[in-house]
């Protein structure tokens, strides 16, 4: 811990008036009438004229507050002042919290715990907590009752233009986080961190400050070539890409697919919710080449509900960077194993007249139209059989013959 210059018996000593250093930006003032505190010191670079300013902190009367207190309290805020926080308004808030109010950090913490049962995995819990405590750090000091839309802004805007999804995505955090204080009775009044009627006033839509990131992908037209590589290599990961190419599945549904989720003779899979970024159960149609990859994997089943592509450790899966160089070996160039889906829908689009619900729902994409989703019943099941059968069969051609097709058009 910085400090050390000061010691008890110093203090107590210690009588002329000024600023005193123990260290780790900690003060002990005197003032002329005998009276002694301490204080914390930094600089904050003022946004509009660019100059630093230097900030002068209470933390308490030297009656109250011990050496040992108050170096305990430097720390703090010299860690809070590494994240972006502002110690300023975080112990202005620890004195609002003094008379009553929770601290953010208390009330992200146990909306974690409140919700951690329904999230899909510990990870989901982990990456809640750490946007907040990078991104929001100087909001977790502060009590929940004195966070506004201008504490909310500071946060925000920062991110904004750059990294706009990120910034999207803590802001929604920021939002449930003070609506589970509002439910347990800690604040009142309308949440600062809302966007709709708020905060869209004030930031400019999503859309129009980030584009939308598409993956590189192989041409439709040159699926062909890169599936009959993939059948030439050896090695369950060329499998499991050519796996994930004929089920339009992302990476991890195709590297976590466990046997027991398999039905061979009704030639379906159905992926738990559990392991589905929508968060529900999805039925995957199985054509005869991608059941035959499954028949090659067979002699590697271990027990019922092992993984059909085992990595290189005991009940691992293979490693997204193990598909991705397969892919790269089979010619897929730039390419990304998920940019797989994107040459799926364009040749969905380009080569064939199936609806575009029948494409969406291959994919697994939800619906964000809700009075479409609302009345969106079926997985179109029987279609997409259809569907997986055309693609598989375009995929599967020969390399010579896929570059002389003219566009697929089917009903």
């Amino acid at each position: 811990m910085a400090g050390g210059k000061l010691n008890s018996l110093t203090v107590k000593r210690l009588s002329k008036p000024g600023a005193y250093p123990d260290g780790g930006n900690l003060y002990l003032r005197i003032t002329p009438s005998g009276g002694k505190s301490w204080c914390f010191r930094y600089k904050r670079r003022n946004p509009v004229t660019g100059a630093d300013v230097t900030h002068w902190v209470g933390l308490g009367s030297e009656e109250l507050l011990s050496l040992a207190e108050a170096r305990a309290r430097a720390l703090e805020y010299r860690k809070l002042l590494r994240n972006g926080g502002d110690a300023l308004a975080a112990e202005r808030a620890r004195r609002a919290g003094h008379a009553g109010g929770r601290p953010f950090a208390e009330a992200m913490t146990l909306y974690i715990e409140a919700h951690r049962a329904g999230w899909r995995s510990e990870k989901h819990a982990r990456e809640w907590q750490t946007t907040l405590e990078q991104h929001a750090a100087r909001l977790l000091p502060l009590s929940v009752t004195a966070i506004d839309t201008s504490a909310v802004l500071a946060v925000l805007k920062p991110l904004w233009n750059e990294k706009t999804e990120t910034a999207s995505r803590l802001r929604g955090r920021i939002e449930n986080v003070l609506d589970y204080a509002t439910a347990r009775g800690w604040r009142v009044g309308e949440n600062p961190a809302r966007w709709r009627s708020h905060l869209d006033k004030l930031l400019p839509p999503r859309s129009k400050v980030a584009a939308v990131e598409h993956h590189p992908a192989v041409r439709w037209q040159d699926i062909g070539r890169v599936m009959a590589r993939l059948a030439e290599s050896q090695g369950t990961a060329a499998r499991c890409l050519q796996f994930l190419i004929l089920t339009t599945t992302r990476s991890a549904e195709a590297r976590g697919a466990r046997w027991n989720e398999i039905d061979l003779d009704a030639a379906l899979w159905v992926i738990p919710g559990a392991r589905m970024k929508a968060g529900r159960d999805h039925r995957v149609p199985l054509s005869e080449p991608a059941l035959a990859i499954l028949r090659e994997m067979m002699p590697l089943k271990r027990r019922p509900d092992g993984l059909v592509f085992p990595g290189g450790r005991p009940g691992s899966p293979l490693s997204d960077v193990a598909l991705s160089k397969a892919l790269a070996v089979a010619g897929g160039g730039g390419a990304t194993v998920h940019g797989m889906r994107s040459t799926f829908r364009d040749w969905c689009a380009e080569a064939t007249s199936f609806a575009r619900e029948i494409a969406e729902s291959a994919l697994a994409h939800t619906n964000k139209d809700k009075v479409e989703s609302a009345y969106a019943r079926t997985d179109h099941l029987d279609k997409r059989r259809l569907l997986m059968a055309a693609w598989s069969e375009h995929c599967t051609r020969s390399p010579d013959a896929v570059a002389a097709l003219l566009p697929l058009r089917r009903a």
